[in-house]
């Protein structure tokens, strides 16, 4: 068993690029994005030459399909109430599902939306209703996961049971194709504080496998600017926030966090790099080096 540690790394050139830039970074996973992430492009689909650039360049790494993440619309919120604001955001989901299985790759993370009018349980039971319209609408192997939120507002997905509640209601026969994963920044905004020590992050990751059935399908690896239970959201380079770099050292040694792809969201140094350009960033090389020690070069 082994890590597969990646980035969302700058895409600046297409999505092919981004593939480049993080094996050069030594990657072995990696998160993009299949359209804009600030609109729903409920109605955007991939063009057939994208998904051949990036499938031949990847087949060049040692980045498996299986271990690419995309990450789905910042703006879908599958918890709202408003039917029309859910059907736009239930569609958005299908579709980046649509396009996440036309390039092949492991899995969609999505953020689950906010319970707007405070009916947690209504909005768990739509989010699901999202989740399953998706998987019926799409056939495929790439798997559909919720992720963890960091509790601002009304958002769902802050804690292991409601992240268990949202799974719950996903019939049987389409359980294996959902799941969820654990960003450490949003975990420590809810307030499950990661510094306390090892036992202590295995027992949370416990909390969740036991809510849920399951284990992670993905991490993300960030660190916090926010101060514990402060609900925000900004990510920093691990040992530059409020987590410190121990935890991640931590997560790394429990077997949860093999064979699953742990994607860094921490900042880029060149956010205007040139499209042709596939160096690695050096934020990224940063970072890979700090893990892999912790990893033992796996």
């Amino acid at each position: 068993m082994a890590h597969f540690i990646g980035a969302h790394t700058v895409d600046n050139g297409g999505i092919h690029m981004a593939a480049k830039r993080a094996a050069n970074a030594g990657m072995r996973a990696l998160q993009i994005f299949t359209a804009i992430p600030k609109y729903y492009n409920d109605k955007v689909s991939i063009r057939g030459e994208r998904v051949v650039r990036f499938r031949e360049t990847l087949a060049t790494t040692d980045i498996p399909l299986d271990h690419v993440v995309v990450h789905a619309a910042y703006v879908l919120n599958t918890a709202t109430p408003d039917e029309a604001k859910w059907i736009r955001a239930r569609d958005g989901l299908a579709k980046e599902l649509e396009r996440s299985t036309t390039l092949g790759v492991g899995a969609v993370c999505f953020h689950p939306g906010a319970a707007t009018d405070d009916n947690r349980e209504a909005s768990a039971e739509r989010i699901a209703a999202a989740i399953v319209h998706a998987l019926e609408q799409v056939e495929g192997g790439t798997r559909l996961l919720v992720e963890n939120t960091a509790g601002a507002g009304r958002t769902m997905g802050r804690t292991p049971e409601e992240v268990g509640a949202i799974l719950r209601h996903i019939p049987a026969k389409l359980r294996s194709r959902t799941g969820y994963g654990l960003d450490t920044c949003h975990l420590f905004a809810s307030g499950f504080d990661l510094r306390k020590g090892p036992a202590d992050v295995s027992a949370l990751l416990d909390a969740f496998e036991e809510a849920t059935g399951e284990p992670p399908g993905f991490f993300h690896f960030n660190d916090s600017e926010g101060a514990l239970a402060s609900n925000k959201d900004r990510h920093m380079l691990i040992g530059e926030g409020l987590i410190g770099v121990d935890p991640f050292g931590w997560l790394l040694a429990d077997a949860r966090s093999q064979d699953v792809p742990i994607i860094l969201e921490t900042p880029q140094l060149n956010y205007d790099i040139a499209d042709d350009d596939d160096s690695p960033d050096e934020y990224d090389v940063r970072m890979m080096t700090l893990l892999q020690g912790f990893a033992g070069g796996k």
